[in-house]
C-alpha cells in the first residue's frame, strides 16, 4: 500500500482563496495515473492521510477511486496500526509520500519513506527517497513508477 499526504505532494502547496473561502487546488494529471498505474499493473492500493479536510480533497480521491481516505488527520503516525491491522499489512509493506513536519512521524513508521524534490529539510533528512519532481508536478508518479519497476523485477525472478 502506497499512502500519500496531500497538500505539498498531490498538489504544489498553492490553494486559491476568495472572500467564501477555498476554491481551488491544482493536482496532476500525472500522479493520478500514477495511482491507476499502481492499482492496475501492481495491485498496490492508494490511501490519502491529510490534515485537510475539503470536499476538494474528496472530490480528488473518489475521481482516483481511493477508497482509503483519511481527512482531518493531526497526528498521522497513530494512523498506521489501524491501517496495517484492518488490511492485514505489515510496515514494511507500506510506503508514505510526505513533504513537511506533521509527516515526518509516519515516515519513521512505513517500509519506505518518499518526499517530493522540494519537500522541507525535515522531510528529506527522514526519507529513504527523495523524488525527481516536486509536490504536484509528478512526485507521486515518480514514487508508483519506481514501486511498479520493483515489483515487475520480483515477480520476473520469482518473488512477490
Amino acid at each position: 500500500m502506497v499512502l500519500t499526504d496531500v497538500d505539498g505532494v498531490l498538489t504544489d502547496t498553492g490553494v486559491y482563496y476568495s472572500a467564501q473561502g477555498e476554491l481551488m487546488k491544482r493536482f496532476s494529471i500525472r500522479d493520478g495515473m500514477g495511482v491507476e498505474r499502481l492499482r492496475t499493473l501492481v495491485d498496490v492500493e492508494t490511501g490519502i492521510v491529510t490534515r485537510e479536510d475539503t470536499n476538494i480533497v474528496k472530490t480528488r480521491a473518489v475521481k482516483l477511486k481511493i477508497e482509503e481516505l483519511h481527512m482531518g488527520v493531526l497526528e498521522k503516525e497513530k494512523l498506521v496500526d489501524d491501517i496495517l491491522k484492518r488490511k492485514n499489512l505489515t510496515k514494511d509493506e507500506v510506503a508514505f509520500i510526505g513533504d513537511d513536519t506533521n509527516d515526518v512521524g509516519i515516515m519513521k513508521l512505513v517500509g519506505l519513506a518518499a518526499c517530493p524534490s522540494d519537500a522541507t529539510r525535515f522531510a528529506k533528512k527522514v526519507a529513504d527517497v527523495v523524488l525527481e519532481h516536486p509536490g504536484g508536478y509528478g512526485a507521486f508518479r515518480d514514487l508508483a513508477e519506481l514501486i511498479i519497476d520493483a515489483k515487475t523485477k520480483a515477480t520476473k525472478k520469482g518473488k512477490k
